[in-house]
């Protein structure tokens, strides 16, 4: 019988299944794979500086192209640092298969070189084990293609999410027999996805119809099933309003004239005024994360005394986690909006109208942007955030990809920054990690080379990690880094000094006090990249249309912009105020005490409980 080593069956597998990048970092324990990508045929393999880098890009890849991206790594630190990437990429729902490499099967227990054994022998898989939905660790190779075929599918299938497969050195070197893989050469690799129960889609068919003040609140899962066109036919063929969560920014463009804007922390007032006085609100892939829900506060932006909720997900457990639901229905969205929209036409043939609607939806968009108008076009230096915003709007395509950090380049963008294509805004919401922006971009462009891909980020993200430039010169990815640079971890700043009047640890300075940042344009130029930091706001614009040439012509670049600390507006609540201000709250008259010594919006100080 033929035979091959694992390494080499191993790639096999990936080229059949159409995987086209692997992104890694070298060890000792996975050399035998190094080697066998070396002479594959159309598997490319990514190297990077950093495994968080690594897992971060694959991230970025699998957002952008809809499929399980692959990770590579090596054992020990190997594995500790490519956590935070496949952890960030579970909690918002991304695909992922991990290969990990793992010391030699026969010395388990012997503590050979990097084995973690604190509390059992070679157990380094547990490490992940949290934020995987599987963890394989290879103990028999003849299992390797059924557990191959297995990992694929349960990344991509029901709530996507990453998956490890630990293998012990000695097993990527192994003979073994090519006819065992074969069965893999006849598993689809397409998992059919579940439909609604037709009774779930008729009774909230009529649910909406029958609505005085009806809403659809969609979260990250609309952009997950690639719902888009079949969640705006709905809103239109009844005239409903759209709500959104920060996941869920492009489930339909932000200029649809009933798609009312974002909840929660970073929301909008008007968007509260629909959410609040609904009756009926129907939510699409989302949870009704703390975030977006102003921490459950009654009154702010969810009112569940005044709303019935219905629920749909493709994930049980997330049915009725946060709100009671009146029907709660497991199932694809693209699928399930298509049946209800079904459903209504047969209740409702002619569909509604509700001009009055869209008018006052229209009219507080544009008091919203007329509202930002000054503050966007001032040209004082350090710059304002808005202004960056508004420059980067002018300058870049309508399709290109962005991958946000944390800060304003997320959570002011997700509030005022008009994503019009669906699929194309990119955001680290569950784990909000911190340098994600600046990784991620690799793999979105990786994902789409003919696509303008930038990341925008503060300085405390981009520096993190910046070898993700080495990344970029080394592997030829065109992308484009905004750094817009305030000297701090400007959110957090903002934070503690609205609430302790301070800003220590906040802010980088030397020891003798003075503003402290390194150049971030001078960085990448010594990676190799073509860079540029402004001097003034009428600078950024042409020095970003100068990114956009390079990278129309193949070459990376890096943008830094000089910027101000404003804090992002933040018309929800948060639980975090009531802990450390309640007293400021309170003479806004945004809160009072409740009986049980909590603070709450005034109009439920009697009837609500603040969660634990």
């Amino acid at each position: 019988m033929a035979k091959k080593l694992v390494a080499e069956l191993m790639v096999e597998y990936l080229e059949r299944r159409g995987v086209e990048y692997v992104f890694g970092l070298c060890g000792h324990t996975v050399i035998a794979m190094l080697d066998a990508m070396s002479r594959a045929k159309t598997l490319k393999y990514i190297s990077n500086r950093h495994e968080a880098v690594a897992s971060t890009a694959a991230d970025g890849y699998a957002r952008v192209t809809n499929k399980a991206s692959v990770v590579m790594c090596h054992l020990g630190p190997g594995i500790t640092n490519v956590l935070t990437g496949v952890a960030n990429a579970a909690f918002d729902s991304i695909p992922m298969v991990v290969i990990a490499g793992d010391v030699p099967s026969y010395y388990y227990g012997k503590h050979p070189h990097q084995e973690v054994n604190m509390h059992g022998d070679a157990t380094q898989y547990k490490f992940l084990e949290p934020v995987c939905k599987r963890v394989w660790r290879l103990d028999d190779v003849e299992a390797l293609p059924e557990i191959m075929d297995k990992a694929f599918r349960l990344a991509e299938s029901g709530r996507p999410g990453p998956v490890l497969i630990d293998i012990p050195m000695d097993q990527f070197s192994r003979e073994q027999e090519e006819y065992l893989w074969e069965r893999t050469k006849h598993d689809s690799h397409i998992t059919c996805k579940p439909a609604l129960d037709p009774a779930a889609a008729k009774a909230i068919a009529e649910k909406l119809v029958n609505a005085k003040h009806p809403m659809l609140h969609a979260g990250g899962g609309i952009i997950l099933a690639q719902a888009s066109d079949e969640l705006a036919a709905l809103a239109e063929f009844l005239d409903i309003p759209v709500s959104r969560t920060l996941m869920g920014q492009g489930c339909i463009s932000d200029t649809h004239p009933l798609l009312v804007g974002q909840t929660g922390f970073w929301g909008l007032e008007f968007t509260h005024s629909l959410t609040n006085n609904a009756d009926v609100i129907l939510g699409l892939g989302t949870r009704f994360a703390e975030a977006d829900s102003s921490s459950w506060y009654q009154g702010v932006t969810f009112t569940p005394a005044n709303t019935e909720f219905l629920q749909i997900d493709i994930e049980p457990s997330e049915i009725g986690r946060n709100y009671p639901v009146a029907i709660g229905a497991v199932g694809d969205l693209k699928i399930g909006l298509r049946q209800i929209l079904e459903e209504v036409k047969k209740i409702c043939p002619e569909g509604k109208k509700n001009p009055e609607l869209r008018a006052a939806i229209a009219k507080a968009k544009a008091d919203f942007k007329k509202s930002n108008e000054a503050i966007s076009n001032d040209s004082r230096f350090p710059m304002t955030p808005q202004r960056i915003l508004k420059d980067v709007k002018e300058v870049i395509p309508e399709d290109a990809h962005i991958f946000t950090d944390v800060g304003w380049n997320k959570n002011g963008v997700a509030q005022e920054f008009d994503v019009t294509v669906p699929g194309t805004i990119h955001h680290s919401s569950g784990l909000a990690t911190m340098g994600f922006g600046a990784s991620a971009v690799l793999g979105g462009k990786v994902a789409a080379p003919d696509k303008i891909c930038i990341a925008l980020i503060g300085d405390g993200g981009f520096g993190v990690n910046p070898t993700c430039l080495a990344t970029a010169v080394e592997q030829g990815i065109a992308c484009t880094w905004i750094v817009m640079n305030n000297s701090a971890f400007g959110t957090i700043a903002g934070l503690e000094n609205a609430n302790y009047g301070t800003t220590f640890g906040t802010k980088f300075h030397t020891p003798d006090g003075k503003t402290y940042s390194p150049s971030w344009a001078g960085v990448a130029e010594a990676y190799g990249v073509d860079a540029i930091c402004v001097k003034s706001a009428d600078e950024f614009k042409p020095a970003l249309e100068k990114a956009m040439e390079a990278n129309k012509a193949g070459k990376p670049f890096l943008v830094e912009a000089p910027m101000e600390n404003i804090v992002v507006p933040t018309p929800g609540c948060w639980n975090i105020n009531d802990i450390y201000s309640p007293n400021e709250l309170v003479k806004q008259g945004k809160l009072v005490q409740n009986e049980y010594g909590q603070f709450v919006a005034p109009s439920h100080s009697k009837s609500h409980k603040a969660p634990n």
